[in-house]
């Protein structure tokens, strides 16, 4: 039966995988005293005594947490950080398991697993194969458009919303340096930096990430349906990420995978005026967060957590 302890339970995420492991018969779930915390020694007790520890923490308290396990050695547990601290640093395997062939056995095998960001899943799931493929440039000008439910920005903008205090939709990170921009560049394999422009809508959770292209712009002058169908090889056989028809509406609904672990991806796309509009679809909350976290333990601990009955 292995152990697991969520460093941080309080916030969303840990919350969330809180919950997704309530009433599971094949693990442990070890807890800290919440006076205790903050208690390097009492933390380092809990560390050496479990088998996974879920890191959702700020990136600095991630890092010091990650630091205090690497003293306890060969008693050190494996770790699933879900802070934005270590998706691009070195040691640590990616934990998107549909990124590209054999990374699901990576993160299987890895002592340290980074969890996406929610926007980076979007736009990494979107690009990944298309530079893969050869049908965009790793240099590729690009920009990235994102909105999304408000439970992904944190205490403060959460409760901002539920109060009634924020307004219906806004920009942010206008710096344009938001922190999943790194993760993006190198996980897709960029080797330019997109301007990426995030916002959040006045709903709780959902997610839309969008990427316009000029198709003549691209490598090959490519038909929309060539990236369709690029997208298509690479996910086939994946359970949580397919390729969807788009809609006749030509309307797409941001909260419709709400509840769900999936990710779907859309081509969008005008041949007359030679233009095309990627998007994913998922729930910041479940593929974008706490869902991806499941995934990636369960290729740690190489099983299914199954149900109590």
């Amino acid at each position: 039966m292995a152990k697991i302890f969520i460093d941080g339970d309080a916030g969303t995420t840990g919350l969330e995988i809180k919950q997704r492991l309530a009433g599971k018969a094949n693990f442990e779930l070890v807890a800290i005293a919440p006076k205790l915390r903050k208690d390097a020694s009492a933390k380092r007790d809990v560390l050496a005594s479990v088998d996974v520890a879920i890191l959702c923490l700020p990136d600095a308290a991630a890092k010091e947490t990650a630091a205090l396990a690497e003293t306890l050695g060969g008693q050190a547990p494996r770790l699933l950080d879900a802070s934005t601290a270590n998706r691009v640093a070195e040691g640590w395997v990616y934990g998107f398991p549909e990124l590209c062939r054999g990374q699901a056995a990576k993160i299987g095998a890895a002592r340290r697993v980074a969890n996406p960001g929610c926007y980076a899943t979007g736009a990494i799931a979107l690009l990944r194969p298309l530079i893969d493929a050869g049908l965009m440039a790793s240099d590729q000008p690009l920009t990235i458009n994102a909105v999304s439910g408000y439970s992904g920005g944190g205490r403060q903008m959460i409760e901002s919303y539920e109060k009634g205090e924020a307004p219906p939709f806004e920009l942010y990170a206008l710096s344009l340096e938001h922190k999943h921009v790194a993760e993006i560049v190198a996980h897709s394999r960029l080797t330019a930096w997109p301007l990426f422009a995030p916002s959040v809508g006045n709903f709780r959770q959902g997610m839309l990430v969008s990427i316009p292209l000029e198709l003549d712009a691209l490598p090959g002058r490519p038909q929309a349906s060539d990236l369709a169908a690029a997208l298509t090889r690479h996910y086939a056989g994946a359970e949580h990420v397919r390729v969807a028809k788009a809609p006749a509406s030509g309307r797409l609904d941001a909260l419709a995978l709400n509840g769900t672990d999936d990710l779907e991806l859309f081509v969008f796309a005008n041949e007359a005026r030679r233009q095309a509009l990627l998007v994913a679809r998922l729930d910041n909350l479940g593929k974008g967060a706490s869902g991806a976290a499941m995934q990636n333990l369960e290729l740690m601990l190489g099983e299914r957590i199954a149900n109590s009955e």
